[in-house]
């Protein structure tokens, strides 16, 4: 099996390792080989969450600077700092509402204009899908279903090699019963806004 090196950059309370979650779960139950990582850092202070997700026959879930295939990235800004990984090959999928650091917000610091954090990332890969999928996530009746959203997008782009269905089954296994309904929703609307 082809190999997929998958690299997800969010900020702490996003629901990253939700996302992970849902992922491996798809592929145990499709039988697909999969390898996971995580780097929390202070996640629980809104700092940055890593996940790399190794899908196929790999020994590693090291992904190096310009192995990525996929890069999700649910803060804008964490996906342009996450570009390293990026090849000309990669996909880049990324939610346009930014989370700004506790400096931006203080004025400590700058936050990028959107359009240079856009125009950077579709630069420097081969695609981009820029979504607002926080806007989304509330149309799903949650902000905090961007997880959801984002995953929804992934899915249309057809480079995992997991089904929208086990994505779905998946989301009903890890998901707490409340959620359900609106985290399926919410995948629905990301994997329409992706062209899906």
């Amino acid at each position: 099996m082809d190999v997929t090196r998958l690299i997800i950059v969010a900020v702490g309370g996003q629901g990253n390792l939700l996302a992970s979650r849902v992922l491996g779960e798809a592929a145990r139950s499709s039988e697909v080989p999969v390898r996971m990582s995580e780097i929390h850092g202070m996640a629980q202070r809104g700092g940055v969450v890593e996940s790399a997700l190794v899908f196929g026959d790999a020994q590693s879930t090291i992904i190096s600077d310009g192995e990525a295939d996929i890069l999700l990235g649910f803060e804008p800004s964490e996906a342009l700092r996450a570009l390293k990984k990026c090849n000309q090959n990669t996909t880049v999928i990324t939610n346009t509402a930014p989370l700004p650091p506790f400096t931006a917000a203080t004025g400590k610091g700058t936050y990028p204009e959107l359009d240079t954090i856009k125009a950077r990332l579709a630069d420097k890969s081969a695609r981009l899908i820029a979504l607002d999928a926080a806007d989304l996530a509330k149309q799903a009746g949650n902000v905090l279903a961007v997880n959801m959203v984002l995953l929804g997008a992934l899915s249309a782009t057809g480079l995992l090699p997991l089904s929208p269905d086990s994505l779905e089954a998946a989301i009903r296994e890890v998901t707490r019963h409340p959620f359900v309904e609106i985290n399926l929703k919410a995948f629905e609307l990301g994997r329409q806004a992706a062209g899906a």
